[in-house]
């Protein structure tokens, strides 16, 4: 593992297997009535959010707590930052108050890899979200549900996802979660397929590793998962489609549509998800999707990140307790 986890496509394959395979013994823990492991006592974790957040906040706080770091939440809200503070002023007083590492989300594309290689901290960055660039740890946990989904929970262990093809639909040109995808799935094995409007596809898709597509019913048949986007309309300064039951009625997922997927494929969302215009709620309610299941994965999935970056070692549920950095250092 790298020091920093600013995108998916800076994992190996090795890297993403390593991270999936100790997420599944973090899920073991999870699953434990003691949920918590002393990994990271002592260690001290900013949540550096610039944006709202919801899920990904939550989810990465519960990870460090259940790791037993101590946590610091820091918003753009209500800060020194809304007063003009600079990213580098921030990054400056966290360095001084001695952080171990920030959890960074922020609105600008590129300001995680700038925090972590402009030398204003020494502490390991993980990118919870930048712009429109890139989401690493979703497209993990993405990739974690789609394994135990269509390989197995056991089944999967060390294993990835060769062969499984996945269809992400939406709104690719605002999504860091569609870029995110399809690094890693394409590093896993995974033939991708993105399906858009035009308007709605990035200007050099074409050299992206997987295939793009117009029409959302030409894949359904083919597709072991299917990925609904959300329409990123705080992100759109112009109307990329005419109406919203005129994007629904091509590119939404409904009843009908799911039941022309393979019986063993998935429907699964980043969330938000807006019902009613890229999904239905038959298809959101349904056991086919996987909305629940991705925010649960997410929790195991960042402390498997935390963990590995911080933590150095690899966890096995027949140990827990892991053992902790110091007596590492000391064996």
């Amino acid at each position: 593992m790298q020091r920093h986890l600013i995108s998916a496509a800076d994992l190996t394959r090795d890297d993403a297997v390593l991270i999936l395979d100790t997420a599944e013994e973090m899920a073991r823990v999870a699953d434990r009535p003691i949920k918590k492991l002393p990994t990271l006592r002592g260690r001290t974790i900013v949540n550096l959010f610039f944006e709202d957040s919801t899920r990904t906040r939550i989810s990465f706080e519960a990870a460090e707590k259940r790791l037993s770091a101590d946590v610091i939440n820091f918003t753009a809200k209500g800060s020194s930052v809304s007063k003009g503070e600079s990213l580098k002023d921030t990054a400056q007083t966290l360095e001084a108050m001695g952080v171990d590492a920030v959890v960074i989300r922020h609105g600008a594309s590129g300001a995680p890899y700038r925090l972590a290689t402009s030398g204003w901290i020494d502490a390991a960055v993980i990118n919870a979200g930048d712009g429109t660039h890139q989401h690493p740890t979703q497209a993990l946990l993405d990739a974690f549900t789609m394994r135990r989904r269509l390989v197995g929970r056991d089944a999967g262990i060390g294993k990835d996802l060769s062969g499984k093809r996945i269809t992400i639909v939406g709104d690719i040109l605002h999504s860091r979660v569609a870029r995110s995808n399809v690094d890693l799935l394409h590093t896993l094995g995974a033939e991708v397929t993105l399906v858009a409007p035009p308007t709605l596809v990035p200007v050099g898709v074409e050299t992206w590793p997987c295939e793009i597509a117009y029409d959302l019913d030409s894949t359904l048949a083919k597709s072991d998962a299917v990925m609904m986007l959300r329409v990123q309309r705080e992100r759109m300064n112009a109307a990329f489609f005419p109406t919203e039951r005129e994007y629904s009625r091509r590119y939404g997922l409904d009843g009908d549509r799911m039941a022309r997927m393979p019986e063993h494929a998935i429907v699964m969302h980043p969330g938000p998800m807006v019902r009613g215009m890229e999904i239905t709620a038959e298809v959101a309610d349904s056991d086919r999707c996987t909305v629940v299941e991705q925010v649960a994965n997410g929790v195991s999935i960042r402390m498997a990140v935390l963990y590995l970056l911080l933590g150095g070692a690899v966890v096995d549920s027949k140990n827990v307790p892991a053992v902790s950095p110091t007596r590492i250092e000391e064996k």
